[in-house]
């Protein structure tokens, strides 16, 4: 990992966090059917809880690691703007509650039994920032007329209208200060359009793929601490 440097004099990697979501839209089309969530917009709330978690966590000029999702979920990082984060693991675990909302999302349930594996949330935190190449969620309506959950990679017109939206904000995630000879990308689907992606843009070094939480809560769930262990030998940091 690269040397740890202060530098009080510009923003804090949690500040331009907080700015970076704020000034957070998608303006592109969309195939029909489909639609983007902003929670920032949506919620008033949101803004609030996403910057004090911003604020606890990552008040420093320290480096991160990148984990990369798919696209937040309307129950997770759709409501809190944290991602993999529901409104139950931001008070319980990160001592954030919000007001305005209750949700409960499957991925946070893996995410925080695993970070808490790893040491807690300050130490996690402190050495990794979990986004997305699409960091809104988007939902598709399904024939009886509700919505319902999408990946940007679920349609090829999908892709393909949001892919140079989804570049720029790759390239603006690491510009917050991350590190990128090295990434996670959670999912194997996930990793095989990142690497299109990276092909275009050469923004990292190296992908390491792992299963995503949302797979491992709903079909691997007998093998949870396997996979708990499998992320946690890959993520934490070696001792030298």
């Amino acid at each position: 990992m690269a040397q740890r440097k202060e530098n009080t004099s510009s923003p804090t990697i949690g500040e331009r966090i907080i700015t970076f979501n704020k000034e957070l839209q998608y303006t592109g089309s969309l195939p029909e059917g489909f639609a983007v969530l902003n929670p920032y917009l949506d919620n008033p709330e949101t803004i609030g809880v996403m910057s004090a978690f911003y604020q606890t966590f990552y008040d420093d000029h320290n480096p991160r690691k990148f984990i990369i999702g798919i696209n937040p979920s309307r129950h997770g990082a759709g409501v809190t703007g944290v991602p993999f984060t529901d409104t139950k693991h931001l008070e319980n675990d990160c001592g954030i509650p919000m007001h305005s909302a209750h949700t409960h999302e499957v991925s946070s349930v893996f995410v925080y039994d695993m970070i808490s594996q790893y040491g807690g949330v300050k130490d996690f935190y402190k050495d990794y920032y979990i986004n997305s190449p699409f960091p809104l969620a988007i939902v598709r309506k399904t024939a009886q007329g509700t919505w319902l959950n999408a990946n940007y990679y679920d349609d090829n017109e999908l892709f393909r209208m949001t892919k140079d939206y989804m570049i720029e904000t790759l390239k603006k995630h690491i510009a917050l200060g991350l590190e990128t000879s090295e990434v996670y990308v959670l999912g194997k689907k996930n990793a095989s359009f990142l690497e299109k992606l990276n092909k275009e843009a050469s923004l990292f070094k190296k992908m390491v793929v792992l299963e995503h939480p949302r797979y491992i809560q709903q079909y691997k769930s007998k093998e949870k601490q396997l996979y708990i262990d499998k992320f946690i030998t890959l993520l934490k940091p070696k001792s030298l």
